[in-house]
């Protein structure tokens, strides 16, 4: 499912233009990512979560020389699902 698709769906379930589901979805993807780059985590009770996590700096390896390389700490995003999405996923 794309986004045009997800958008639709939103549209039909709560009885919005395509153009409203769109400013809704555009809404939650935005705050979603502000708050979890300003250090915050957004629950979704349900759903799960998104977070940011740090990453420790790391030994790498170049694939077309081979050469040693060192890849520097990083923040990034990270999602755990919750309890009711994992169920839903397995039940397939």
């Amino acid at each position: 499912m794309n986004k045009s698709e997800l958008i639709e769906l939103i549209a039909q379930d709560a009885d919005l233009s395509k153009a409203a589901a769109a400013r809704a979805l555009d809404s939650v993807v935005d705050n979603i990512t502000k708050a979890v780059a300003a250090g915050d985590s957004v629950t979704l009770v349900g759903f799960g979560a998104f977070k940011a996590t740090k990453r420790a700096a790391r030994e790498g390896k170049n694939p077309k020389t081979g050469e040693k390389l060192v890849i520097p700490e990083a923040t990034v995003p990270k999602f755990s699902a919750g309890a009711a999405f994992k169920s839903a996923v397995a039940k397939k």
